[in-house]
């Protein structure tokens, strides 16, 4: 009886059900075979053909939702009326935007990150490059668009001095990024290149949510929470000594002594050290994971240095005088991110203050500088779109600034409180191009004066491994402290960017080429009668901001990680021509710091299985122009081009949950003698060449790192 029923109900049930068929295409028309098209919450479907046709029957009957899918294009969901008989529904399906294939804006930047597709380099590339000595700023030089100057530190970008480029940490200005400056000694950063888990290089064309830089800024992301073990870092090199210990992932304390004597035995310094650099200093790092969706990061640090020099008197060769610093320097950075509505809307808000005091003796001077820098700043992001990849952003931020400087009769003084609001939007004209526009306004008291800055990039895919990117804007800055101090009056100074970008990324090899034009307008300059060389004077002259100036230019890149087995090799290549009427310049002609031709080579080789690394350096740069005192500058002394091979390794040697890293680098292997640049005496007849501290320099250290240690007992190992 039951099989009887079943026939005799089998035909009512076969004449009940419903066919759905149709086409499934692009939004070009194009036939999208291999789509999946499926009734939500059934088994019932079908893939499309060759033709991009489906048909499929099915018993589900009344209103349903229909499903298709197909890799590179958006989920679609149609809701339907199902009926017995035929039903035809066609789709048409949008491109799907995904980071491996979708067009990213590039123009003017060069990634450090892990996250994004045309990442560069990441993290750890800038503790194994060899000649950057494991310091952000020293690799970044050997990156397109950037020249080395070698006494002072800092990043000078396509024509820009050191004081146009700004270094910031989620989304916070870093007062202080460097150790304070010593004449003809750069100083390294601040920060280690491993709290941050990306970095973004912009050589222009930078984002409307940062300001305060005519050139460029360095964009530092702090590291986020990825585990719950504790760990304990113990590190010994030439320089001094460090520990640093991690509690359950969220709470991190390190400590460090620095003493430069060990390095200084064993290399002769072209400088006469009356005091041998010696700082101390810790940190606290916080990174907690409040809730599900909301993460506080605090990080605070604290140095203290000394170091003294001799300098030789340029009015009398014979005779020279000491200069001496104390360096004490507070940081204190903090962001707080949140997401609501299933991550559409993003929360971010950060706070950083920072204190740096300088106590100087100059000859037989006593004096002191001062900066302090509070900053507050809120960000909301809302993202939208089918897949979240499009962005609308607005945001506020204010600083209170206090600097001061004393020096002989001089006990100079500025307030400035700055403010700024930004909106920016980033999204996806279609797959292939993508679009930013922005808007920036500031206003700056200590000149009393409001600004509007507009900023556009656009990104064009030319290929599946290839596209071209375009980026333009306006960027003001506010003068340098040492004008304000005579002239509060002054207005903003401005430089207009245009970057071209073509980029191509394709198994592992990178090609970049980039042309750029920057105008520089309302410079300060100074009316003086006599051109001082000297980077450290102080003005005299009266000061307006009828400066102007240009810088034009190409940069290249080629990275290969696919040639040679385990290798890395970069090769870059930077041509620039600019000229500047500012500052003391009586005329507009190429600034001291900016050089024509800058080249780098960098190769990596690494030995998984011996744990060993090992890379060689090389780097040209062509000469830079020097004015004599009270010299003509049509007629500017050229130092010899800068030229430097640097050799770096590592061995890394695992035991268990205990790991050692041994390394060594050598800065400088073939120890030319290269020249910075010049200073004059008074009367212009003598001529003193700026050396580098040492010609070659051999550093050596390891690092301890034991982890885990909240998981098993710690046992001390001493048989490494």
């Amino acid at each position: 009886m039951k099989t009887l029923f079943f026939f005799l109900l089998f035909p009512i049930i076969g004449f009940a059900q419903a066919t759905v068929k149709g086409k499934v295409t692009d939004q070009k028309g194009e036939a999208l075979p291999g789509a999946n098209i499926q009734i939500e919450g059934s088994y019932d479907g079908a893939s499309a053909n060759e033709k991009g046709e489906y048909t499929f029957k099915t018993d589900e009957m009344g209103e349903k939702t229909l499903v298709v899918s197909v890799v590179g294009y958006q989920t679609n969901k149609q809701k339907v009326l199902l009926k017995a008989g035929e039903n035809t529904v066609d789709f048409v399906l949008k491109e799907s935007i995904n980071t491996l294939s979708a067009v990213t804006i590039t123009a003017g930047t060069f990634e450090a990150s892990d996250e994004k597709r045309m990442v560069m380099l990441k993290p750890l590339d800038i503790v194994t490059t060899a000649g950057g000595g494991a310091d952000i700023t020293a690799v970044m030089q050997f990156l397109p668009g950037s020249n080395r100057v070698g006494e002072q530190e800092g990043l000078f970008v396509r024509g820009g001095s050191a004081n146009e480029t700004k270094t910031v940490i989620d989304g916070m200005i870093v007062q202080n990024p460097f150790f304070s400056s010593t004449p003809d000694v750069p100083q390294r950063g601040r920060f280690s290149p491993f709290m941050f888990k990306g970095t973004a290089f912009s050589t222009g064309g930078y984002s409307a949510q940062y300001g305060q830089a005519l050139s460029s800024v360095l964009l530092l992301q702090t590291q986020d929470k990825t585990s719950d073990a504790s760990s304990l870092n113990l590190n010994a090199n030439m320089a001094g000594l460090s520990a640093t210990y991690t509690h359950k992932g969220w709470i991190t304390g390190t400590l460090y002594y620095s003493n430069l004597s060990p390095l200084f035995k064993l290399v002769k310094t072209n400088l006469d050290f009356e005091k041998i650099p010696e700082s101390v200093g810790a940190s606290i790092t916080i990174n907690q994971n409040l809730t599900k969706t909301s993460t506080l990061k605090v990080y605070g640090t604290y140095a203290d240095g000394t170091s003294g020099l001799r300098f030789r008197s340029f009015e009398q060769p014979n005779e020279s005088y000491v200069f001496s610093l104390r360096n004490k320097n507070t940081f204190i950075n903090s962001s707080y991110r949140n997401t609501y509505n299933d991550g559409k809307w993003i929360l971010l808000a950060g706070l950083s203050y920072s204190y740096n005091k300088d106590l100087l003796n100059v000859g037989n001077t006593n004096g002191d500088r001062f900066d302090e820098r509070t900053q507050g700043r809120i960000v909301v992001n809302r993202l939208f779109g089918a897949e979240k990849t499009n962005t609308f952003s607005v945001g506020v931020e204010h600083h209170a600034i206090r600097l001061g400087n004393i020096y002989n009769q001089f006990n100079l003084k500025l307030n400035d409180n700055y403010s700024a609001f930004f909106a920016e939007t980033e999204f996806y004209a279609s797959p292939k191009l993508a679009v930013r526009f922005g808007l920036r306004g500031e206003y700056t008291s200590v000149i009393g004066k409001y600004n509007a800055a507009p900023r556009l990039s656009l990104a064009q895919k030319t290929g599946q491994y290839s596209q071209v990117s375009l980026a333009a804007g306006r960027f003001y800055q506010t003068p340098e402290k040492d004008y304000l101090y005579r002239n509060p009056t002054l207005n903003y100074e401005l430089a207009d960017h245009l970057i071209l970008n073509y980029q191509r990324i394709k198994n592992d090899r990178t090609f970049r080429i980039e042309a750029f034009t920057k105008q520089y307008g309302q410079l300060v300059f100074e009316q003086t009668t006599r051109f001082d060389p000297n980077p450290y004077r102080f003005p005299t002259g009266p000061t307006d901001n009828s400066g102007k100036g240009f810088a034009n230019g190409f940069d290249v890149f080629f990275r290969d990680k696919k040639t040679l087995k385990n290798a890395d090799i970069w090769l870059t290549y930077s041509y620039l021509d600019t000229e500047r009427r500012f500052r003391n310049y009586s005329q507009a002609v190429m600034p001291a710091f900016a050089t024509n031709h800058n080249f780098s080579a960098v190769y990596k080789q690494f030995f998984p299985t011996l744990g060993l690394n090992a890379g060689l350096t090389y780097t040209y740069t062509s000469g830079r122009p020097v004015y004599a005192l009270g010299g003509s500058l049509q007629n500017p002394d050229i130092t010899p081009s800068f030229q430097n091979l640097s050799f770096a390794t590592s061995y890394i040697k695992a035991i268990k949950n205990h790991f050692l890293v041994f390394y060594l680098s050598v800065d400088n292997v073939l120890a030319r003698k290269n020249v910075f640049g010049y200073r004059y005496s008074q009367d212009g007849t003598q001529r003193f060449e700026v050396k580098p501290l040492v010609y070659r320099t051999f550093f050596a250290g390891v690092s301890w790192s034991i982890g885990k240690l909240d998981q098993k007992p710690k046992e001390a190992n001493l048989d490494f």
